[in-house]
């Protein structure tokens, strides 16, 4: 299986406290990495570094083996290619569901509004979201936002999507359906770096699981591995408290 990402010896730090120190892992073409551990442990920086939302103080991201900060790949079409699923939907308020899911295509992908709006049809049919094309965010339900979120991200065709605790603002009966569009998502064959506190998903849909604390990966595995037989006391400690 092809890498296409690789971190190295990641590290951030907000003023005096650390956030990530040193971190390292690839993740596999259609592989789904789930990214677990206590608030504060360093996941979310994580994602935001790996998408350049923040910049990292020291170490590498490469995407198809290439330093994403070399220079040599335009940070439009990489944003492109790596796409992002936020825990607040950020969906523009003053825009319908169906021109959120156009805007980003006709802006970052130069793609014509007819190509634009066929593409964004598709992937809200694909989330249950299509009967809602002309209603704003605000008059939609959580999980309803957040599927529009996924289709919009999925709208730009991406390669790798990271999901940052996209369920965790949603009330829990939302949570369910926002995580079956995910799970058919994974079975797609698209990357995903998912950030998440919800075990179930966990276990049946990544293929490996991360589990990060203080700003390190102290295990990492398949589900089995780390859920069911953990090696690390901290990890011990951190699944009997979520499960």
């Amino acid at each position: 299986m092809e890498n296409v990402l690789e971190i190295r010896h990641l590290r951030k730090s907000f003023g005096e406290h650390e956030v990530l120190r040193d971190i390292d892992f690839d993740a596999g073409a259609g592989e789904v990495v789930c990214i677990i551990g206590s608030s504060g442990s360093g996941k979310s920086t994580l994602l935001r570094c790996i998408n350049l939302l923040e910049t990292p103080d020291a170490g590498q991201v490469f995407f198809h083996g290439q330093d994403i900060q070399s220079g040599k790949l335009s940070m439009a079409a990489y944003h492109a290619r790596v796409g992002m699923v936020f825990q607040q939907f950020n969906l523009f308020e003053n825009m319908t569901v169906l021109k959120n899911c156009m805007y980003g295509q006709m802006k970052a992908l130069s793609r014509s509004a007819e190509d634009s709006r066929k593409n964004a049809l598709k992937y809200l049919e694909r989330v249950g979201m299509d009967s809602y094309i002309n209603a704003k965010p605000r008059q939609l339900s959580g999980g309803q936002k957040q599927r529009v979120a996924i289709a919009r991200a999925l709208a730009m065709d991406p390669e790798v999507l990271l999901f940052d605790e996209p369920t965790s603002a949603l009330d829990p009966e939302m949570v369910g359906e926002v995580l079956n569009v995910m799970q058919d998502l994974a079975q797609s064959g698209l990357t995903m770096l998912v950030v998440t506190h919800e075990m179930g998903f966990a276990r049946n849909v990544a293929d490996r699981i991360v589990f990060m604390d203080g700003g390190v990966i102290l295990e990492a595995g398949t589900p089995e591995e780390v859920l069911d037989h953990p090696k690390q006391a901290r990890t011990r400690a951190f699944l009997s408290s979520v499960l």
